[in-house]
């Protein structure tokens, strides 16, 4: 990982990287001056789709949830990069990368800081013709083959010691070619693989499931999918 710093301001990039980036890229006004925005994702924030030399990235700037994100919204305390979310995250990233696990890859991250306290932003490849778990669990019932698929690629970071503090369905994301990727690695980091973080953490995505079938009208998942899930992701993990 490079970083390059100008006054406040630091920028990370990968090591080998193609395009030359500047500050300019974490602002979406500059991306809609050039026509460049493709799409737009709402959530806790707005997730910018820009299209460059024929690649489309994501852009989201990091905001604070709860209580404390209504008073300091996307202010965070300084006390060093690499203990700020935006380097942990770019950092485990690059990690991951280079262990050849399906993730949205990083492209880049801005870190600003301001006397004690920093903000940044995150720049990652789009996932091509990316649909969310959630997304497809609302449209039809689930397919075994598919969650098989989740079950074997959340099996597959696990074994890697790889931790993800929010593993919902909606960080599940599935391909144009259907292939499973895990995407939304903030808080997230690579631990001793153990059975009991492990299981702590497929309780988290069992909590997703019920959560957003209680969301939706129509939502295709039942106590058997969940098994069948539960009982693929043990299996993988042991092979």
């Amino acid at each position: 990982m490079k970083i390059t710093t100008t006054n406040n301001h630091y920028l990370l990039t990968p090591d080998i990287n193609k395009d030359t980036i500047d500050l300019n890229w974490f602002d979406a006004q500059f991306w809609q001056a050039k026509n460049a925005i493709v799409a737009t994702k709402e959530g806790r924030s707005t997730a910018w789709f820009f299209e460059h030399h024929q690649k489309v990235n994501v852009l989201k700037h990091y905001w604070r949830g709860g209580l404390v994100g209504k008073l300091l919204s996307d202010q965070y305390l300084y006390t060093g990069l690499k203990n700020t979310r935006v380097y942990q995250e770019f950092a485990l990233l690059c990690q991951l990368e280079k262990l050849g696990l399906p993730i949205s890859k990083p492209v880049a991250a801005k870190i600003s800081r301001t006397g004690l306290v920093y903000r940044g932003s995150l720049i990652t490849e789009a996932v091509k013709g990316a649909q969310s778990l959630c997304e497809r669990l609302r449209a039809e019932p689930a397919n075994h083959l598919a969650l098989k698929k989740v079950a074997q690629t959340v099996a597959r970071f696990h074994q890697a010691g790889v931790y993800h503090a929010d593993l919902n369905i909606n960080n599940i994301l599935f391909d144009e070619c259907d292939e499973v990727y895990l995407i939304d690695f903030d808080r997230g980091e690579l631990k001793t693989p153990s059975r009991t973080w492990q299981q702590a953490n497929l309780s988290r995505l069992e909590r997703s499931f019920n959560k957003e079938a209680d969301k939706w009208p129509t939502f295709y998942f039942t106590q058997d999918d969940w098994l069948l899930l539960q009982q693929s992701y043990w299996q993988a993990l042991q092979s």
